[in-house]
Order: structure tokens, then C-alpha cells, then sequence
């Protein structure tokens, strides 16, 4: 199946994906009743209190959860009895659906949406229980009631928060899913119909399709959910249609899935590829019978004729320990007699041999490890942060601004970064509450004002420090900056290639104030290039202030003429505004800026490298694996693009600047900003900052994994 970025292309989303962005949730939060995206279009997710009814009973939606597959999941309660629920809500947007396929797969999700035996009795192999199907008449929406007794984490989440599995774990989970695929593929089922069917495939499984339900004891329980019965009813129609799935498709899938948990990734340090099992350097050495039943089960050897059977070959495994000593009983006496060179020698040399190998393989994959050594002195967890007083604490921000814009993101498994930092370390009762206040371009820093003035907000984030009170102190948290952009497109004629993916700090002070209007004053020529400049800038009075700054240089008539010759619009707005043309064949002459959470991983414009005072230019913006800058023939829509920490280090990108947390120095007041400083800059919280669009105070291992909360 195609990857899910590329669904519903028909929604120009800011983040290429709207099911997983958080737009349509922003829209539902702040417009009451509101069905659609304000920026796309795309459906807002459900309000809160909002009523479903169904067949076997009525059902109210408690909060959102987040995405799983292709739908989107709350939690939720049937009204009659009040009993918990899940609800997992699947789309048909008009645009991606028209009204016969709409109806079509509203009415077989009706029919499949489910599976129970068809004898009736409880069964207890694992499979998540759904309650009803329901299609809604009304909208392009259908919905799954399953009984909360399903778990929340996914393995892919599992993976990202605890990393590699130990092979015995790796075992476990393949038992019980053989276990439960087993029951699946034999037993007699009954669907919503009433219709019964003998065995059925899953047909979906993944990290994100196999739940795990964790222990005090250590214990572990494995779930099946999401079958591509109903599932694949939702992959628009303009993406190639999976074929009907198979048995020995799921153990395949299995076996990847355990694969993955047992070495700890799925992608390739080096390129960022999906790993491939049959590269036999990506294996673990721990378990060599594990991994030869899982060359089976992938099917690189001989497959296995079913899950009973593969199940049954799985627990007559010798144990990890047992395999080790039965491989070394089999060296021959007389190899043994030939080795006149000391065994401790031979190991030495051995271990010298096999460390200088895997270093100079390590220095070729990764090349700039030396880089990595302030990264390496930072705490890892929130938790290791000591000194953190008990209490509730607000602090501020401008309230359009960087801080309060990534706050809303969810930098893993749909959580908002509010709602990982309101109380980030849970063995201590300390709580933050973030309360943004108004600041225009004119006056000085609100926040700081505020910390200055009011006790009630204990510290600000802010990047607005200039002329800042000598009764206060600043601690940078992360780089943030602008990125200035040009309608991107590789049609001939286009302006980033015709500029050279670049511009001087001296030509965007004259197009911002009027002096250069046409882009062949640049010196660009082509009878495919737009001729008039329109020049646009982003609503966020910090981002406005700071180009001020920068690139006006605080002079009064630059800023006056800057007033009259741009056009002020929402960031995205104008990314979509540039698609909206391109797609008419239009070939727009806008440029912009933006902050770097708005900007950088987007590919409706090119982000230009600045130029100064005739030096080297700087992108800020890097291609992952050969770790060059961009350039304009890149696909900026492939996702292998990442903020270089180095550029922002050294302040060669002039557009950079700290974000800093500033708080008072007065004893009588905790400084509570400063431990909330620390707190953002364990590893923990540099790889959080990092995923919402911000860019590290140190450079970060590209194959980092953020580590969740404890």
C-alpha cells in the first residue's frame, strides 16, 4: 500500500498529510461547530460532547486520541450505561471521493466493519472487540465503536519510547500473535451482516495495526486490530487498491514487525531507508535461532505452510542459551589440536580485528560523530533534571508567535508538546501553564513585560531579548529563525533555479522596501520567468520584528516603506496560494518569510540561502544521508530534508536566533524558569524541540529516537 502521505493530494495541507495534521483540530477547538480545516478544507476532527447514534445505542465523543491507520481515534462513552468506549472515526472527504464510492463503501463498512465468532461465545485470543459499524448519512464520515479493553500503545510506539526489544521479548510477541492470527485465519467468524466466514486474513499488519498491554510483572499482552476488511475501504481511490489479502501475507508482515522490534528501527542510519531483512549486517547476533526462524517467516527460506505450524515450530526453539552451547559443541577435536598460537592471544587478536572493522565501518556511516560531543554531556531524561520545586507555575509568550505555535504540534504518537511539558516530570507535583500574551510590532516584549511586572508568571519564551532588564536572566532553550521563500517548482522558468537557490541580504532589503520590483532587476532573465516581484510577510508580529531587525536594520524609512509594499497573510496561506497557482499553470512571482516551524518542511516554496556582504551563501536546510545543503533540483516534498544545527551554532545563517527562557533574578522569587530551562535542553527535550520545527543547541545524531516520559 502506498504511504499515507500520499492520500488525499486534492487537500493542498501545509504538512502533506492531513489526516495527521493538526490543523483540523486547531479548527474544531477554536470554531465552534465547525466541519472542515479553515486552511484545507480537509474535516475537522470531532468536538468534544459530540453525539454518534447507532444501531445498538448512542455514543459521545470525550477527547481526541490522536491517528492510527487511516482513521482518527477518541475516546468516548455509550450514553445509555455510560460505559467506556473507543471510537475510531474513517474519512471520505468529497474531494478524494465521489458520491457512488462514498455510498458504496459506506455501506459494506456497514456490512465487514467487525468480526466476532460466529458461535457467539467471548473469545480471549487477542483480537480488539468492536461494538458496531456506523455510517453516517449525513457526512463523509463512518465510524468503529470498539469495548475500551483495548490497549493504547501501539508497538510503533513502543519502539520509539523503549527502543530494540531482547529476542526472548521478540519471542513473546511472536507467540501470541501467531497465536491469535492462528484463531483468525481458522475459526468460523461472523461479520456485521451476519454473514460467516471460514478464517479470514488480517491482511494489515504493522508496528502501528499490533497493540501491547503492559504489566506490573513485566508481563505483556499482544492485540490484533485495524483488518484490511474495512480498513482498505478508506484508501482514496486514486491510490492503487491492495489485492485481497492472504494468510501467508500476514506471516510475512509478522516477521518484519519482529524484525524491526528486535534491532530496534525501522530506517537505515545512513539513507533513511526502510531496512531490508535480507541484508544480513542488519541482524542482531543474539539469537541465531530466532533469526532463522524469522528468515522463514519473512519467507527469505522456506516458508511455513500456516500460523499453527509456525507457531509449533516457534516454541520447540532451543532457547537463546541453548543454541549458544550446541554451536560451540560442534567445533571438531582435531580443529581444536591444530591451534598452536595461546587461545587468550587469538581472542585478543580476534576482538583487535573485529573492533577496528566495525569503527572504520561506524566512521564511514557516520562521519561527524566527533560533532556529537556536547549532544552526548547532556542529561537524556527529563527526570535525571534535579532541583525541580513542587508547585503551579504560568508563564508567557507572544501569542502568535514560535513558542506558542509549536506548543500545539505533536512531535510523536499525536501528543501535543503542551501536553508533554505541562507536568514533565511525573514523580514531582510541578506543573506548567502556559498563558500567551498579545505583542504587536511596534512596542517592547510583552512577556517580559509581564515577568517584570506580575508575579503571577514565574518566566517567558521568547526570542524578543533585545534591550532586556538587567533584573533578568535568559537561558537559550533552542535555535529558532526565518527562512525566506520563492513559489517552488522544477518547470523551466522557475525562480529558484534562476536565482540559484539563493538571495543577498542586501537585494531583500530593497524588494521589502520597494526599490526592486522586477525580478529581472536581479538580473534574471527567461521568457518563462514572472515579471513582478510581490513580496508578502507572515502575520506573527515576532517573525516581523525580527526581520525588522535583521534585515532592516531597525531604520525607521526602511520599516515605513516596508509597511507599504508587502502584503501581510498567514504563512500557510500563502504556501497555498503558491500551489493553488502552480496547479492553474500560473507561475507566481512571491516571495515570503516565515518561521522556521511554518517553513522548513513544507515544499510549496523553496527556502533561498542568504547571502552577505558577498560572502558564501547559507541554507540552513540539509539532505539527510549525504548531508549537503539543498539545491533547487531536490524534491523538497521527499522528506529527507533536516535543519543543520552547525549553521545556527556558528551564526552563519544571519537569519538565526536563540529562543531563550527569561526569568527574574530576584531571590524572593523561585526560578522555576531556569529548571524548566533545563528541562528543555536534556536530550529528551532537544529531540522534542527539534521534531516541532526548532533547531538544537547541539548538533543531534540523525537516528536519534526521542525517549517518551516515564
Amino acid at each position: 500500500m502506498a504511504s499515507i502521505e500520499s492520500f488525499y493530494r486534492e487537500y493542498t495541507c501545509s504538512y502533506n498529510n492531513p489526516l495527521t495534521c493538526d490543523r483540523p483540530r486547531q479548527t474544531a477547538q477554536e470554531v465552534k461547530g465547525a466541519k472542515f480545516c479553515l486552511e484545507c478544507g480537509f474535516p475537522a476532527t470531532l468536538a468534544q460532547q459530540a453525539e454518534i447514534r447507532g444501531n445498538r445505542g448512542s455514543y459521545q465523543v470525550i477527547d481526541f486520541l490522536g491517528v492510527r491507520g487511516l482513521g482518527r481515534l477518541y475516546s468516548g462513552k455509550q450514553l445509555q450505561d455510560q460505559q467506556p468506549v473507543m471510537i475510531k472515526e474513517y474519512l471520505l472527504p468529497n474531494r478524494s471521493f465521489n458520491d457512488d464510492e462514498t455510498s458504496q463503501r459506506k455501506e459494506t463498512f456497514k456490512r465487514v466493519g467487525g468480526v466476532n465468532l460466529a458461535d457467539g461465545r467471548n473469545q480471549n485470543f487477542r483480537l480488539v472487540n468492536h461494538r458496531e459499524a456506523i455510517a453516517d448519512e449525513k457526512v463523509e464520515r463512518c465510524y468503529l465503536i470498539i469495548n475500551d479493553v483495548e490497549p493504547s500503545q501501539t508497538l510503533s510506539k513502543y519502539l520509539i519510547e523503549n527502543g530494540a526489544m531482547a529476542a526472548s521479548a521478540v519471542r513473546e510477541v511472536l507467540n501470541q500473535a501467531l497465536q491469535t492470527l492462528e484463531f483468525l485465519h481458522s475459526q468460523k467468524l461472523r461479520l456485521p451482516s451476519n454473514q460467516v466466514r471460514q478464517g479470514l486474513a488480517h491482511g494489515n499488519i504493522s508496528l502501528d495495526s499490533i497493540l501491547i498491554q503492559q504489566e506490573k510483572n513485566q508481563n505483556f499482552y499482544i492485540y490484533l486490530c485495524d483488518l484490511a476488511l474495512w480498513e482498505n475501504l478508506f484508501i482514496p481511490p486514486a491510490i492503487p487498491q491492495p489485492a485481497p489479502p492472504k494468510p501467508d501475507q500476514d506471516l510475512q508482515s509478522l516477521g518484519l514487525v519482529a524484525f524491526y522490534l528486535w534491532v530496534g528501527r525501522t530506517t537505515n542510519y545512513s539513507n533513511r531507508q526502510h531496512l531490508d531483512p535480507r541484508d544480513s549486517q542488519q541482524w542482531p547476533n543474539t539469537d541465531n535461532n530466532l533469526k532463522q526462524f524469522l528468515y522463514r517467516l519473512i519467507g527469505l527460506e522456506t516458508p511455513f505452510e500456516s500460523a499453527e505450524a509456525a507457531r509449533q515450530e516457534l516454541l520447540r526453539l532451543p532457547k537463546e542459551e541453548d543454541g549458544n552451547s550446541l554451536n560451540r559443541s560442534l567445533i571438531p577435536e582435531e580443529h581444536k589440536k591444530r591451534f598452536h598460537i595461546p587461545l587468550f592471544l587469538l581472542i585478543f587478536l580476534a576482538l583487535l580485528l573485529l573492533g577496528g572493522g566495525m569503527w572504520f565501518l561506524f566512521r564511514m556511516l557516520h562521519p561527524s560523530e566527533e560533532d556529537y560531543t556536547d549532544w552526548k554531556k547532556l542529561p537524556d531524561q527529563f527526570s535525571e533534571v534535579t532541583g525541580v520545586t513542587p508547585g503551579k507555575f504560568s508563564y508567557t509568550g507572544e501569542k502568535n508567535g514560535t513558542w506558542s505555535l509549536v506548543l500545539t504540534q505533536s512531535p510523536e504518537n499525536q501528543t501535543r508538546l503542551n501536553d508533554l511539558l505541562t507536568k514533565p516530570i511525573p514523580s514531582v507535583e510541578a506543573t506548567f501553564n502556559y498563558q500567551p500574551v498579545a505583542t504587536n510590532t511596534q512596542n517592547s516584549s510583552q512577556p517580559i513585560e509581564k515577568v517584570l511586572t506580575d508575579n503571577n508568571y514565574s518566566f517567558a519564551m521568547t526570542s524578543l531579548v533585545d534591550n532586556i532588564s538587567g533584573e533578568l536572566n535568559k537561558k537559550p532553550v533552542a535555535y529558532d529563525g526565518l527562512l525566506v521563500f520563492v513559489a517552488f517548482t522544477k518547470k523551466d522558468g522557475n525562480l529558484p533555479s534562476a536565482l540559484g537557490g539563493q538571495i543577498s541580504l542586501e537585494n531583500l532589503r530593497k524588494i521589502y522596501t520597494g526599490k526592486i520590483t522586477k525580478w529581472q532587476q536581479l538580473g534574471l532573465s527567461g521568457s518563462n520567468l514572472p515579471t513582478t516581484i510581490t513580496p508578502y510577510a507572515p502575520t506573527e508580529p515576532e517573525a516581523i520584528r525580527l526581520f525588522q531587525k535583521i534585515i532592516l536594520n531597525n531604520d525607521p524609512q526602511n520599516k515605513a516603506d516596508f509597511e507599504k509594499t508587502v502584503r501581510t497573510q498567514e504563512t500557510t496561506q500563502t504556501q497555498r496560494q503558491i500551489t493553488t497557482e502552480l496547479k492553474e499553470n500560473k507561475n507566481p512571482g512571491t516571495i515570503s518569510f516565515g518561521i522556521l516551524s511554518k517553513t522548513w518542511d513544507q515544499c510549496a516554496g523553496y527556502p533561498l540561502a542568504i547571502q552577505v556582504d558577498g560572502n558564501k551563501p547559507s541554507q540552513p536546510l540539509f539532505r539527510k544521508g549525504d548531508r549537503r545543503p539543498i539545491n533547487p533540483s531536490d524534491n523538497l516534498c521527499d522528506k529527507k530534508n533536516y535543519l543543520n544545527t552547525n549553521t545556527f551554532k556558528t551564526d552563519s545563517y544571519p537569519l538565526g536566533y536563540p529562543l531563550f527562557v527569561v526569568y527574574p533574578k530576584d531571590n524572593s522569587r523561585l526560578e522555576i524558569g531556569s529548571s524548566f530551562a533545563d528541562i528543555l535542553t536534556t536530550r529528551q527535550g532537544q529531540c522534542l524541540l527539534n521534531k516541532v520545527g526548532l533547531v538544537p543547541l547541539q548538533s543531534m545524531p540523525q537516528n536519534y529516537v526521542c525517549k517518551s516520559l516515564p
